[in-house]
């Protein structure tokens, strides 16, 4: 790999032995735990309970590192600092609408997984719809894990290759095989205790690399200084137009609807606090999540513009030093090394634990919906805890071994942030919407959620795979911020691109392809519930009171029949009798 010191001349740089080992000891530890609990711990995983929900009994402590491991994935290491530096500031108001996520998710879904006591959310879809919907559900996740798990696994290999010169596609395999290892082995315990030590490692090389580049760049003032001058701070662009990549309003807007749905009703997200003994403490691992998301976002953002202050007047992208902005961190890191032996193992230590955890939380949830939603549904015979057991063993390899063919599709899609917002978003907001359908709305009935759930996937579908492909040619761009090659050597001058474009027309995409991706899943979960409802209302509604109270959420019990009220009353009774 090629790096630059000082001005401007080429050292070649590589993992040295200490960093090899630094990062050869996260894997090793990681495996170990996998290991500990198939074998050494005083309860083995060989049942459904302690497989996939750690036998109810987890602490407040390791759920929420796991949580916080699961959704910052290295995605948001290496993306977020390359957003900064391309596009400027204004996805950092992503955190705004973050506290309010949390308050929803407390008060509107966790209650009535909680009050179900259900190994997959997708049984609520069953329980509230038909087998039917409950189907639907489990596909759509599956489809959007399967399109997101291939996008954590490049991360780290992108990073690999960066720092040692290895082709990723060498190195995809090895971070897969480490992964599900462990998480084959030892079930959601092993996966919760991995994603804490990760979690740790995740935190520590980010705030190593901050700390030392704002030192080595001259403190906050001169990277706050670089980066007004070249109109990097920008936070409140309140243009209304939904076709501008990002404003405080898609942001805002838009990402609440995106981490809703990828918290609150999201397989991983329930079955982790379905795992907490109470609900109170999993409302704790709900705020701890928060903050612990608030944390790496705004270090990681603010790292872009410590990179950008660095290469402020040699800008590595132009220069053809690296090949896409999406490498800038790994190469920054490079660059600030000598002064931290083992620096760059602990880097890549925390950029492969953070897409470590993301994955194994996504193989070891889509293991749950496949058996409870696929497998157990139609096997008519009892399935012995053993056999249970192995068949989800099996799941783990295989949809592993898919991911990992599926990384090759990745490279030629746009920015990290971008490519997996967009293609997530296909399904996110479907299954949001099918969810808030059935807890909001007594009257939605099966039809209209299972109408709605596929309209809304098929029609965000399009416009996200419209969108990528108007990019690819060309005929959507974004304005990047601008870079400065002045301060450059001559070899660097050398390499500079320069544009060979020749002016010609270009055909103008559909205005829908134009809208900007933060907007997907708000447009996915409108979409669901108004198909859902229509359809609803076409094909008989349901009657409100023939719906079981707690399969709604407690905010709208207050609006529901008499009868229904009464219901709910002696529910209540009841339980706290037996209290």
């Amino acid at each position: 790999m090629n790096v630059t010191e000082g001005n401007g001349s080429h050292v070649t740089k590589f993992f040295s032995w200490l960093d090899f080992l630094v990062f050869g000891i996260m894997l090793c530890l990681s495996a170990l735990i996998g290991v500990y609990f198939a074998f050494f711990a005083k309860k083995k995983q060989n049942t459904t309970a302690e497989y996939l929900m750690g036998g109810k009994t987890m602490g407040i402590f390791p759920i929420s590192m796991s949580l916080i491991a699961s959704y910052i994935s290295g995605i948001s290491l290496l993306g977020l600092p390359a957003e900064m530096y391309m596009y400027g500031t204004q996805y950092w108001m992503v955190m705004c609408p973050e506290a309010f996520v949390s308050i929803t998710m407390a008060l509107v879904y966790l209650p009535v997984f909680y009050k179900l006591q259900i190994t997959s959310s997708y049984e609520y879809l069953n329980l509230r719809f038909s087998p039917a919907v409950r189907l639907m559900g489990s596909i759509i996740f599956l489809v959007k894990m399967l399109l997101f798990i291939p996008i954590v696994i490049y991360v780290p290999a992108l990073a690999f290759s960066q720092v040692t010169g290895i082709n990723l596609h060498l190195i995809t395999p090895i971070v897969c095989v480490v992964c599900i290892f462990y998480t084959m082995l030892g079930g959601l315990k092993a996966v919760v205790w991995t994603d804490t030590l990760q979690t740790f490692i995740m935190f520590g090389g980010v705030i190593i690399v901050m700390i030392l580049g704002t030192i080595n760049v001259g403190g906050p003032g001169v990277v706050w200084e670089r980066s007004q001058q070249s109109d990097r701070l920008e936070f409140f662009n309140f243009n209304m137009d939904p076709t501008i990549r990002h404003t405080f309003w898609n942001i805002s807007f838009g990402n609440y609807f995106y981490w809703l749905a990828s918290c609150s009703v999201n397989q991983a997200m329930v079955q982790r606090c379905l795992a907490m003994p109470t609900i109170y403490k999993a409302n704790i691992t709900i705020l701890i999540l928060a903050l612990g998301i608030l944390g790496i976002v705004t270090m990681s953002c603010y790292t872009g513009l410590v990179i950008y202050a660095t290469f402020h007047d040699c800008d590595p992208v132009s220069t053809h030093t690296i090949q896409k902005a999406d490498q800038l961190l790994p190469y920054f890191v490079m660059q600030i090394s000598d002064s931290v032996p083992g620096l760059p193992g602990i880097f890549l230590s925390g950029v492969f634990s953070a897409a470590l955890s993301s994955m194994s939380t996504g193989l070891n949830s889509m293991t749950g919906v496949i058996f409870e939603d696929l497998i157990r549904p139609v096997v008519k015979e009892r399935i012995s805890e053993s056999r249970a057991s192995l068949i989800m063993k099996v799941i783990v390899a295989v949809i592993g071994t898919v991911c990992v063919g599926m990384v090759f599709v990745v490279e030629n899609m746009g920015t990290l942030v971008q490519a997996a917002k967009s293609m997530t978003g296909i399904t996110a907001g479907s299954l949001l919407g099918v969810f808030s359908m059935g807890m909001f709305f007594p009257w939605a009935n099966a039809k209209g959620a299972l109408v709605g759930g596929v309209i809304s996937m098929v029609f965000v579908g399009w416009i996200s795979i419209g969108s990528q492909i108007s990019i690819a040619k060309g005929q959507i761009k974004f304005p990047t911020k601008p870079v400065s090659v002045e301060g450059c050597d001559i070899e660097f001058l050398n390499n500079t691109v320069k544009s060979t474009a020749i002016p010609g027309t270009v055909n103008e995409p559909l205005y829908i392809y134009r809208i900007s991706y933060t907007l997907y899943t708000m447009i996915g979960v409108a979409t669901a519930i108004i198909v859902g409802l229509v359809v609803s209302f076409l094909t008989k509604p349901n009657n409100s009171e023939d719906v079981d109270p707690d399969l709604l959420t407690p905010v709208i019990h207050r609006f529901l029949p008499s009868k229904v009220k009464h219901i709910e009353l002696q529910a209540h009774k009841q339980d706290s009798t037996s209290l």
